[in-house]
């Protein structure tokens, strides 16, 4: 199961980032239901790092705590509990999806605050101006990551998967539609890529060796390979030469996603539409991947791994409309995934 966001914790006090019972069952729910590795939502490293007030953190001990509950129960159903490290750069501070469609709060709002980002250039017009990030501070949240990596072994999570899609801080170094920096974290591929690379080596510095690093990439901003669109962004050729970079620095998967670095990007979408981004890093380099992205059949799921196109499927809204998904697919394929010994009179 991929990474969805469901803000649903609180958004201030002490029981700010605190997984809460709608988290323990929205993932045991999918747990049950035979998923074999569950990757929480987006988690922050930090309260700035938050896309919304109420998203998940994994700052402080009383976050562990919460979490531990989870992990257990999810590795008592045969599950490999995940977790998605997150920085949300100059997309923070912003309401709920269903909330005035996830409208930007302001920083003197309630629950508001001033996003960082490598450049001071908001995402939209409707969003803050972000404060341009310092040397300084970008070292603070290499420091984060590793922080939370630490926290995240605690609480039991066996897969760490270090978020560097969709227009969230990372992204906003590696792509040069949002990155105008000109000091040694901007300009060049090389520079564009640094904060990438200092966060992997820092996760993975503290990270057990025996559990898997994976990375979330957006493998195109839909910019520079839309003939329609002169803007120049990240793209997919330069995906593959990250991938490369990653897996020398021990991420053990690329998760290939797209898109989100700009509002109105024009999305080619249909069924399986990300798989194409996936099987060219996985046929131009060592690293294994997983794809995404309107996957909803198993024959489909079963045919991109048996085709070689991605070493792993995860899926997203499908497993929200469906948490016993894995066990259907089983039963279309001819599998067994592992049943709990309360189902087993059904």
């Amino acid at each position: 199961m991929a990474a969805m966001c469901q803000y649903s914790a609180a958004p201030d006090g002490d029981a700010a980032g605190v997984a809460t019972d709608w988290h323990f069952a929205h993932l045991a729910a999918r747990a049950t239901g035979g998923a074999g590795l569950i990757i929480t939502e987006a988690t922050a490293v930090s309260p700035e790092g938050r896309i919304s007030p109420y998203d998940l953190g994994i700052w402080n001990d009383t976050q562990v705590a919460a979490l531990q509950r989870i992990t257990s129960f999810l590795e008592a159903q045969g599950v490999v509990p995940g977790i998605q490290l997150a920085h949300a750069g100059r997309k923070a501070s912003t309401e709920r999806t269903w909330i005035d469609r996830g409208r930007r709060i302001a920083p003197e709002e309630p629950h508001g605050w001033r996003p960082v980002a490598p450049s001071a250039i908001p995402f939209d017009p409707a969003s803050t101006t972000p404060d341009e990030l310092t040397g300084e501070q970008i070292g603070e949240i290499v420091q984060q990551f590793a922080d939370a990596a630490r926290r995240a072994i605690e609480a039991g999570f066996r897969v760490v998967e270090i978020h560097g899609a969709h227009g969230y801080l990372i992204h906003e170094f590696l792509s040069p539609h949002s990155n105008h920096r000109t000091d040694a974290y901007g300009g060049s591929f090389e520079g564009r890529t640094r904060f990438a690379l200092e966060v992997v080596d820092a996760v993975r510095a503290v990270w057990p060796e025996g559990l898997p690093v994976f990375f979330r990439v957006s493998a195109t901003d839909w910019l520079t390979e839309n003939p329609e669109d002169d803007r120049e962004g990240w793209t997919s050729r330069d995906t593959v030469r990250l991938a490369k970079e990653l897996h020398a620095h021990g991420v053990d998967l690329l998760d290939v996603s797209t898109g989100g670095v700009a509002p109105d990007a024009k999305i080619q979408t249909g069924p399986g539409y990300q798989v194409p981004f996936a099987e060219s890093v996985r046929n131009e380099t060592d690293m294994p991947v997983a794809t995404v992205g309107l996957i909803t059949d198993a024959v489909q799921a079963q045919d991109i791994l048996a085709s070689g196109k991605a070493d792993a499927v995860l899926l997203g809204r499908e497993l929200l409309r469906n948490p016993y998904w894995p066990r259907h697919a089983a039963a279309v394929l001819g599998g067994q995934v592992p049943t709990p010994v309360q189902y087993h009179l059904a």
